[in-house]
């Protein structure tokens, strides 16, 4: 039963002439279907001569990089579940994220081998290699005494693929369980409402320990047999002169900015482009509508999380089968993908009317099995009716478009009054001079907990503190009203380009206390 395994989809995805090129690298290296099918094999038949137990994780932090892209497909090939660390992690994450999944691999890269290889023989860990972005590391010297021939190992469709940390904000990262049918539904449903075609080509400028980078990116291309223009790090200025060979790139909204920031940006820069979608991030309607006016493009903002991959999508084009409207619009994150059921509950469990914030829950078969070793907060996180309970905070409109408002965690009580920081942010954002906002709560004496907004201004505008809040005062109910402004420089991020929040309530906390 090998067609279950995610990798033999992706295979069998593989064009005829595997001599084409599949991925071209910004330094100008040229890897073949064949070389991506050979050394993938190489790497599995490693793996599997290493005698390790039925689902044990490999375990990869390293910069990115072809050859990485190679362990993750050899990974699934040879049945294993794949567990990718960010790079940004540091000695006491990794040591939690180690002693929680108990890898029997650990891959890392050269540089930390010293740390890494401590943290993980003390854990249990049998092997660690070393794989460095310039194509060297234990790794590929030991994969290279292997067969290049493999027989995909048959994996059913309910068995684990992938362990992905979520990041955390609250209390210690869990790891959602992605199964092999997980992520090739979501890869299926894509490939069909992103209209991918032959020819397609995709300039992939994400990092690779994420859903977007690895899964959303990743996956898309390989399922339809498409060249990836393959940029280790992002650099407005080379995506921006490489699109003349591309049709679809996909980022974070912090991409977008830096490249409308490029004069190069222009209408003939993109006319070979067929979609540009955004993600991991609120995508903040100024840079909606200025891509729009500069490019004649409209970017496709969708929305996902690492426990479902993607579950809404504004849409690529008119399709009677999917949806009745055909714009894709911003501040909306568009419609449910077919085959996920998205609905909206407050607190006491009630449908909430149309239009009507509330938590979004959902249904489908990206929806993961759960978080690792964490059953008790596994069953709290799905509903008798087994819903997935997404922990963000949004409505739907009449036309079906859902908006996200927020995070659940993110809300603010404030004299017993909800307060979304996201509704805040929205009209702060619209003012004059404002770049971009964020609004947390932060404890009271008096109110239990209050808004502070952190505002960046734009390098030519100067913002008065004082200023926003008056303006907020002549649009909003007093109890939404911040209790403080701040002008900042930056906001904290992070690498995926989303504002931690958890840093700014931190940094905040005792603005009020006596």
């Amino acid at each position: 039963m090998t067609h279950n395994n995610l990798f033999s989809a992706l295979r069998a995805a593989f064009p005829v002439d595997l001599t084409a090129t599949a991925v071209e690298t910004d330094g100008g290296l040229r890897y073949s279907w064949q070389d991506l099918d050979r050394a993938t094999a190489m790497m599995a038949n490693l793996l599997q001569s290493l005698d390790l137990p039925e689902g044990s994780r490999v375990a990869v932090q390293v910069e990115k990089s072809v050859e990485a892209l190679m362990l993750y497909l050899a990974t699934l090939r040879a049945g294993f579940v794949f567990l990718p660390l960010n790079t940004a992690y540091q000695s006491a994450e990794i040591e939690y994220f180690i002693g929680n999944a108990e890898p029997a691999v650990v891959v890392c890269s050269g540089a930390n081998f010293g740390w890494v290889s401590k943290t993980a023989f003390k854990a249990g860990t049998q092997h660690v290699f070393t794989l460095n972005d310039d194509r060297t590391g234990s790794l590929l010297e030991r994969a290279a005494h292997h067969s290049d021939q493999h027989q995909t190992v048959a994996r059913q469709a309910d068995d684990l693929a992938a362990i992905l940390y979520t990041s955390g904000t609250t209390g210690r990262s869990k790891g959602a369980m992605l199964t092999h049918g997980n992520m090739l539904s979501n890869a299926l449903t894509l490939k069909d409402y992103w209209g991918w075609k032959k020819g397609d080509v995709l300039i992939h400028a994400l990092p690779i320990f994420h859903v977007h980078g690895l899964f959303v990116a990743i996956h898309g291309a390989l399922i339809n047999g498409s060249k990836m223009i393959w940029m280790a790090k992002f650099d407005p200025k080379r995506v921006i002169a490489r699109m003349k060979e591309a049709t679809v790139f996909m980022g974070v909204p912090t991409l977008y900015v830096r490249m409308l920031a490029e004069p190069a940006l222009d209408k003939a820069a993109v006319k070979n482009m067929r979609l540009f979608i955004a993600g991991s991030a609120p995508l903040l309607i100024e840079t909606f509508t200025e891509w729009q006016q500069r490019t004649g493009h409209t970017i496709l903002e969708r929305y996902g999380m690492s426990e479902t991959a993607m579950l809404t999508s504004n849409p690529y084009a008119a399709d009677k089968r999917y949806a009745k409207q055909t714009e894709r619009r911003g501040g909306t994150v568009g419609f449910p993908l077919p085959g996920v059921s998205l609905r909206v509950r407050g607190d006491d469990g009630q449908e909430m009317p149309v239009g009507e914030i509330g938590g979004i829950q959902v249904q489908g078969p990206n929806v993961f099995k759960g978080y690792w070793r964490m059953p008790e907060k596994t069953a709290e996180e799905f509903t008798a009716d087994g819903y997935f309970k997404t922990g963000d905070v949004g409505k739907v409109d009449d036309r079906g478009y859902v908006t996200i408002v927020g995070r659940s965690k993110d809300l603010i009580i404030s004299g017993g009054y909800n307060v979304y920081p996201a509704e805040i942010e929205g009209y702060i954002n619209e003012m004059k001079g404002v770049a971009e906002s964020a609004v947390v709560g932060v404890p009271h004496p008096d109110f239990g907990e209050v808004g502070v907004a952190v505002v960046i201004a734009k390098s030519d505008a100067v913002v008065q503190p004082e200023n926003v809040l008056a303006e907020l005062k002549a649009k909003l109910a007093n109890f939404k009203i911040p209790k403080h402004c701040f002008v900042v420089a930056e906001l904290p991020r992070n690498t995926m380009g989303k504002v931690q929040k958890n840093l700014l309530r931190d940094q905040y906390k005792n603005l009020f206390s006596a």
